[in-house]
């Protein structure tokens, strides 16, 4: 039984060598030996010089084989060494080519502009244009992380008669610390385009929030609501956690004489405010994971009802979470939803 991958090797006959019975197969399935020494077997010859007979008459017998053969040697050495002339010509061009291609793309590089140039220009970006300002280069990157740039940027948009708390006055925003962050909440109390995003809160989301999803509890309190005492405000402080695969220190980091400037302790926090009609008792969950968040209709068909499940460590890879372990908060009925971001005018951010 042939063994398979064994390759069948082309057998020369001297009746198959007839012009007339030429066929491509003789070529694409010809004798590797054949290919790799550039000779042409003595069978092969033998059957050309018969076939030369054949056709020319008697001359052609007083051509004797070794000629041939001798002809041939020569032709196959003659093309051997055009072959290796023509692999040397080849990789010298490639050498040259790829030298070339070297050099032209170190041209190409571009020119760089001092970043005064490109401080000038940042005085013109609107506040929503930032980060595309801030990915055209390295430099224009580095001159979102300057105090100036921020700076500038509050006294651009300044308004007297917005509301700012007086950590958000001109007198405190002469602090390094969490510059870049206090000019941020800010804008919106004073840019209108950031105003108007903040002002469309409806009671309860449209959709339920999946940010909320293994994010973790830091603060909860409670209180009465001041110009409605039969309604009860719960508040949660979340911090959004990274997966462990995710490496936190490969991110870009601002410049080391600017890092006061980029401090937020709030970054990645947020604040989910639930109102309810009455007091609801809510178990100790800070310190604890948040793996589920739904909100659904409640029993009254009327209001809606809030459920949430704690557990002691997040949830990662889709894995299912057991609610049997975990701790259920419900809140039924409840009055509204709401869900602030660090940089929201209701958020409380921390004393800076």
């Amino acid at each position: 039984m042939r063994k398979r991958g064994a390759r069948k090797r082309l057998k020369f006959r001297a009746d198959d060598v007839c012009s007339e019975r030429v066929t491509v197969a003789d070529y694409a399935n010809s004798d590797p030996a054949v290919v790799k020494s550039g000779r042409m077997k003595k069978a092969v010859a033998n059957a050309v010089q018969q076939e030369v007979k054949s056709l020319c008459g008697l001359e052609a017998s007083f051509v004797p084989t070794d000629e041939i053969l001798s002809a041939t040697e020569s032709c196959g050495s003659s093309d051997e060494m055009d072959s290796k002339d023509f692999t040397s010509d080849r990789i010298l061009s490639q050498k040259k080519k790829s030298k070339r291609h070297k050099e032209n793309t170190d041209e190409a590089v571009g020119k760089e502009y001092p970043i005064d140039i490109w401080l000038v220009l940042a005085s013109y970006i609107r506040p929503e244009d930032i980060v595309n300002f801030s990915l055209i280069c390295k430099r224009a990157w580095t001159v979102t992380c300057t105090a100036a740039f921020w700076t500038r940027l509050y006294r651009r948009h300044y308004n007297r008669n917005a509301p700012l708390p007086i950590r958000l006055q001109p007198e405190s925003m002469e602090k390094m610390y969490c510059l870049r962050a206090c000019v941020i909440r800010s804008l919106y109390h004073m840019y209108r385009p950031f105003a108007s995003r903040v002002a469309r809160n409806p009671a309860i989301p449209e959709t339920t929030p999946s940010t909320l999803k293994n994010s973790k509890c830091l603060l909860f309190w409670s209180k009465r609501v001041d110009k409605q005492p039969s309604l009860w405000e719960f508040s949660f402080k979340f911090q959004r956690q990274s997966p462990k695969f995710r490496n936190s220190h490969s991110k870009l980091q601002p410049p080391v004489r600017y890092e006061d400037v980029h401090t937020n302790p709030d970054q990645d926090c947020c604040l989910l405010q639930i109102t309810t009609f009455d007091f609801i008792y809510v178990p100790i969950v800070m310190g604890m994971t948040v793996t589920l968040f739904t909100i659904n209709v409640s029993t009254d068909m009327r209001h809606h009802r809030v459920k949430m499940v704690f557990h002691d460590s997040p949830v990662w890879n889709g894995k299912k979470p057991r609610f049997d372990n975990g701790v259920q908060v419900i809140m039924d009925p409840v009055h509204s939803v709401r869900l602030f971001d660090w940089w929201h005018p209701q958020f409380p951010y921390s004393h800076i």
